[in-house]
């Protein structure tokens, strides 16, 4: 599959999102928000510069306005499954969530072998309360990637709501097991169910990385980081 790759960029644009990215990096994302705007401001469609923005648009609660930028690149490039799957997380932040599920079933049908589809709309279904279909959904991840310790831990976690305690406990030995985690050894260690601030976490992408993060395990960690904390700064 072919991905866009940002073509050439003016020294000024380049600059802007570099500055942009470093002071993401240091948490300054308001700061990081004002460079991406210039940036947009000389190249109005950069793929960085929004991908980045909207991120940041969204650590600061701005979650409106970061829709509006992965709105904007799902219009952009209409068969990117990455740019989709991250507009349907948006909607979902912004309470829309039947809009959301469409978005990630289009995101699921251009890569229906790609484990991260799956987990990504189970963490959703779970979120919505969708329960059965959330387990469904990680099933489906677990068998393209058996190998896949956070599915198998969230998957466990749904089944312990459900009351499943065997099929739980399962899911969990083997993600224990994957991971390396032993509770007989350590009762105070836990599974990386909660995971790190995304803050500490996560760095500003560029187009490379951009690709790099959603195809893999560590995509999914700062996808369920990113909707987690935003849902809980929502609340307050």
């Amino acid at each position: 599959m072919t991905y866009y790759i940002c073509g050439s960029m003016t020294d000024l644009v380049k600059e802007l999102i570099a500055k942009g990215i470093a002071a993401c990096s240091d948490a300054k994302f308001e700061e990081g928000v004002k460079y991406f705007d210039q940036a947009l401001a000389n190249d109005v469609a950069n793929i960085e510069a929004l991908y980045n923005r909207g991120r940041a648009l969204s650590r600061v609660g701005r979650l409106e306005d970061a829709l509006s930028d992965f709105e904007q690149l799902v219009k952009i490039q209409p068969q990117n499954p990455s740019f989709i799957g991250d507009y349907a997380v948006a909607l979902h932040l912004n309470n829309q969530n039947d809009a959301a599920e469409a978005q990630f079933e289009m995101a699921l049908k251009l890569e229906p072998k790609n484990p991260y589809r799956y987990s990504s709309r189970a963490f959703f279904k779970d979120r919505i309360g969708d329960l059965e279909g959330a387990i469904a959904d990680y099933d489906q991840a677990i068998a393209l990637d058996p190998e896949d310790a956070i599915a198998l831990n969230n998957r466990g976690i749904i089944e312990e709501k459900l009351g499943r305690k065997e099929k739980a406990n399962q899911s969990f030995d083997k993600s224990n097991e994957l991971i390396g985690y032993k509770p007989e050894q350590n009762q105070e260690a836990q599974p990386d169910t909660t995971l790190p601030p995304i803050a500490a976490e996560e760095k500003p992408l560029t187009r490379a990385t951009i690709i790099k993060s959603i195809f893999t395990k560590e995509g999914f960690k700062d996808f369920v980081t990113f909707s987690t904390n935003l849902l809980k700064k929502n609340k307050k």
